[in-house]
């Protein structure tokens, strides 16, 4: 299999991860009445869970190079957390659909942004009339896909 389609189907599963995460979180925060204390369990089974991709891929030599990067970078954690508790309290009251498609619409926006600028050292990916056609497609898909 070509990189580029493993990586699509990498991609597509995380994809379609978004939405259970949502609403599983979203359940167990009602149910336990604190969308919060859901995060905080989100948060350990996946640290469970990196910790085991961490020891089967790299092991955790890398955990020495921490202390020298540049400390916006651990900004992500905040991102990742705001995330998953915006969602978590969100979705039970806006529904899964409704909270995924801002998510999707700010992740495109984003996206389009870091690309055009190679923010962060992403790669320079200028939007072109093409693209942003493309992007106003997938915009409008969204959006049509929520009036059905």
């Amino acid at each position: 299999m070509p990189d580029a389609l493993r990586y699509a189907a990498i991609m597509l599963a995380a994809g379609i991860g978004i939405p259970l995460l949502a609403a599983l979180n979203a359940q167990l925060g009602a149910r336990i009445g604190s969308p919060a204390v859901a995060a905080v369990v989100l948060f350990c089974v996946a640290l469970g869970g990196a910790v085991a991709a961490m020891m089967v891929t790299t092991g955790p030599s890398a955990i020495a190079r921490l202390p020298g990067q540049p400390w916006y970078l651990f900004l992500a954690g905040l991102l990742v957390a705001f995330y998953v508790i915006s969602i978590t309290f969100v979705a039970p009251k806006f529904g899964v659909g409704n909270a995924v498609f801002f998510v999707l619409l700010g992740q495109m926006i984003s996206a389009a942004m870091i690309d055009q600028f190679g923010l962060f050292g992403a790669m320079i990916r200028p939007i072109t009339l093409m693209r942003g056609a493309g992007i106003g497609c997938m915009c409008l898909g969204l959006f049509l896909i929520q009036k059905a």
